[in-house]
């Protein structure tokens, strides 16, 4: 773990100018897994129902891809889902953890690769998907990280992105209130933060990807998309492959 509980690192004054650079330093190996050991019930909630929602998805899948895997959380459980899963992540500290976080499970392999250029050939998986708020946290061009995702699933394969239900943000909030408390992230900045978008005084920001936002760029994209709500704290934005 970089230092102890009640030290900050702001390597960045600007996290999402490198594709989202904190989740490369500040946030990512045992950090980023405290942020999840410390959740309030109705988020484990929420995230328990995520991953279960994406397992169905994927289920009988033969070869799927997780942007953003981090250490591993989610692809401890989907493995269960498909017969091969690949995760990938732009953070070595949270890659060497999920090697040991995911010991013993064969079907599935990790790779340091950025979601913005994937290096797989084109038409590869069965399913790519993106979830909790990958779209936003990457701090990636939305409409780039969609088309280079969809670049990587097969005909008849899926894209899934998620996102936070607006129903969730009281939630949301009180989460992020705990991880700055235990300075796993900023001192929040209540005078930037707003329903949806959460800012910190280092330079960390998490907005939220709307459905709205989705619709948009499915109508620039000509993209046939269906949209699911699970729990009342997820917006599932699923993409058929013709």
């Amino acid at each position: 773990m970089r230092g102890s509980g009640k030290q900050r690192v702001n390597p960045d004054p600007d996290p999402g100018r490198d594709g989202g650079g904190y989740y490369r330093t500040a946030l990512s190996g045992s950090r980023l897994r405290r942020c999840y050991d410390i959740a309030p019930p109705r988020v484990r909630q929420y995230l328990d129902a995520e991953l279960a929602h994406t397992s169905t998805l994927v289920s009988g899948a033969s070869r799927v891809l997780e942007l953003g895997c981090g250490y591993g959380r989610a692809l401890r459980t989907m493995s269960h889902a498909c017969r091969f899963i690949v995760g990938i992540d732009t953070s070595q500290e949270s890659l060497a953890l999920a090697h040991s976080y995911l010991n013993g499970i064969v079907n599935c392999r990790l790779a340091c690769m950025d979601a913005a250029t994937p290096g797989f050939r084109d038409q590869t998986f069965d399913a790519v998907i993106c979830i909790q708020n990958g779209i936003s946290a990457f701090h990636l061009d939305p409409d780039m990280l969609v088309r280079n995702a969809l670049r990587q699933v097969r005909p008849g394969g899926i894209a899934i992105f998620s996102t936070y239900a607006a129903q969730f943000w009281p939630h949301r909030l009180e989460w992020f209130v705990r991880q700055s408390d235990e300075h796993l992230i900023g001192e929040i900045d209540w005078t930037a933060t707003r329903e949806g978008q959460i800012r910190c005084r280092d330079g960390f920001t998490a907005t939220t990807f709307t459905p709205a936002q989705f619709d948009a760029l499915a109508r620039r994209h000509k993209l046939d998309a269906r949209v699911e709500v699970v729990d009342e704290s997820s917006v599932f934005w699923v993409l058929g492959i013709v």
